[in-house]
């Protein structure tokens, strides 16, 4: 609270003792030790009191959190782990505890997963490569569904008189 070095008490004792002097200096210093002691306790008693009320209406939650928001990558890693149901590393679990347990199972599990698709897309690929090996029989013409020309009408021939007069 208050910014003061040796230099700044060495100056206030120097005063004191040219202005009590040096047979009731002893008495002043415990005086002013005396209420700079009550003043602390006053001080410590009305800060505990203030913590009490705060913990009482529920303040302190509300501080905590906004401390937390303050500092948004923390805040949102607590509410991952909360969410996740994690604990820091530094949490550990010892070997052989349901979490390895677990990794392992998801391990093989998702081991398995692998070989099958592979599996599977070889003999997709096997199923492809036979098929394409084995002729197709040609699909049937499809059906002309356009109209039919009538047998009875004369066809058209290539010699057709000109409309220029040559004839």
């Amino acid at each position: 609270m208050f910014d003061m070095g040796w230099s700044e008490l060495l100056l206030i004792g120097i005063v004191a003792l040219i202005v009590v002097g040096p047979k009731d200096l002893p008495v002043l210093f415990r005086n002013v030790g005396q209420f700079v002691g009550k003043a602390r306790g006053m001080a410590r008693e009305f800060t505990r009191a203030m913590e009490d009320a705060a913990k009482e209406s529920g303040v302190d939650d509300v501080t905590k959190t906004l401390r937390d928001a303050a500092n948004p990558k923390q805040f949102g890693l607590d509410k991952l782990r909360d969410a996740a149901d994690l604990t820091p590393k530094s949490a550990k679990k010892p070997a052989g505890s349901n979490t390895e347990k677990l990794s392992k199972e998801r391990a093989e599990a998702a081991e398995k997963i692998r070989n099958a698709a592979a599996e599977r897309a070889t003999q997709r690929k096997a199923e492809e490569a036979a098929a394409a090996a084995t002729p197709q029989p040609d699909p049937a013409p499809a059906a002309d569904t356009g109209p039919k020309p009538d047998p009875a009408a004369p066809t058209p021939t290539s010699e057709t008189p000109s409309k220029t007069g040559d004839a």
